[in-house]
């Protein structure tokens, strides 16, 4: 894997995206539920409001970028099945809760169903969050593919993720009716992002090291 990893975004436009999405997914819900509740609110009512935030996040995404890659098609389609989940059976704040780990469940069941596919989701976020977004960038990023051990990086990617997200599922489940509903509101983005947050850390620096190792290994073979 000797080739170069096409260049990232700009901080600028990085920085800004990550503070939309800590604002839309993080702070607004918290801030809409305590609101709403302080008011008379329902807690019901309360969390499908808070819901709101992350799709006004996705219509800034797509208006932003004006283009539906991808990552925009798997963000709507998780997004129509949170819908879905949250409208369907009981309207109780606890199942509610329950059914948001159910969609982050599934999220990890996808990654580790696209282990079977000609290449797993976690190449299509590479190629979203590891290329300038040209399209030389992500011609760049799919010619990457023919080297084993990028093919074999981003099947073990793919592969953490999904244990990942099937766990903080499990946990979030456990802790929904172990904790009160406020707790959770607060809790579930928190353990959200934090998972995520360590994802990405832990992405970042294996790959770091898988291309040490393969520039190590074409050194090595030029040299001999």
């Amino acid at each position: 894997m000797s080739d170069q990893i096409p260049a990232r975004r700009s901080g600028g436009s990085a920085a800004l995206g990550w503070a939309l999405t800590i604002v839309c997914n993080v702070i607004a819900p918290v801030v809409t539920y305590g609101q709403l509740t302080d008011h008379g609110y329902g807690e019901f009512t309360a969390l499908l409001a808070s819901a709101v935030w992350p799709v006004i996040d996705l219509l800034i995404y797509l208006a932003w970028h004006r283009k539906v890659d991808e990552f925009a098609v798997i963000s709507l389609v998780f997004l129509v099945l949170t819908i879905v989940v949250s409208l369907a059976g009981p309207h109780d704040a606890h199942l509610l809760l329950v059914k948001d780990s159910f969609v982050t469940g599934l999220f990890g069941v996808v990654c580790l169903a696209t282990l079977a596919a000609p290449r797993p989701l976690m190449f299509y976020f590479g190629r979203k969050f590891a290329t300038d977004g040209t399209k030389e960038g992500a011609e760049r990023w799919n010619a990457l593919w023919q080297y084993p051990t990028f093919r074999a990086v981003q099947r073990n990617l793919t592969l953490g993720w999904g244990l990942a997200y099937l766990a903080e599922a499990a946990l979030r489940i456990a802790l929904s009716y172990t904790l009160s509903t406020s707790a959770m509101v607060t809790l579930n983005s928190v353990l959200s992002y934090g998972v995520t947050g360590l994802l990405v850390l832990w992405t970042v620096l294996y790959a770091k090291r898988a291309r040490a190792k393969g520039a190590a290994a074409t050194a090595a073979a030029a040299a001999a």
